[in-house]
């Protein structure tokens, strides 16, 4: 049988089994899927305006995401504080306005994500 993953140990390569490393692979899908089970499709929109509206370099007030997506103001807000609770995608330096949404940032770091267009933005 043919691996195409091994580990290290020590200064060798021992092959890891098909079965072993697939097994693990599928335990963490099933985690990732129960953590992020709170989220509704208003969620997904609102991290991922975040995610595409963070280009601009300034954070995301919650009126301006609420207006952009046609969703209630407090609703937004509900939704900004359960994602940042859960330490999921979002967080609000000033505790209200989102300055960044994974794997973006409002907010000066040493590392950037490029853009399919080319566009620059730092990356948390």
């Amino acid at each position: 049988m043919s691996t195409a993953l091994r580990i290290r140990l020590g200064r060798r390569f021992l092959p890891l089994p098909r079965f072993l490393w697939q097994r693990v692979v599928a335990r963490g899908a099933r985690a990732t899927r129960r953590r992020l089970a709170f989220m509704t499709p208003d969620h997904h929109r609102v991290r991922n305006y975040a995610v595409r509206e963070l280009r601009t370099g300034h954070p995301l007030a919650p009126a301006t995401i609420a207006s952009d997506l046609e969703l209630p103001a407090d609703r937004v807000v509900a939704i900004c504080a359960e994602l940042e609770r859960e330490l999921t995608f979002l967080y609000r330096a000033d505790g209200e306005s989102v300055s960044w949404a994974y794997p973006v940032t409002s907010e000066v770091t040493p590392h950037y994500v490029t853009y399919p267009s080319g566009e620059r933005i730092y990356a948390a």
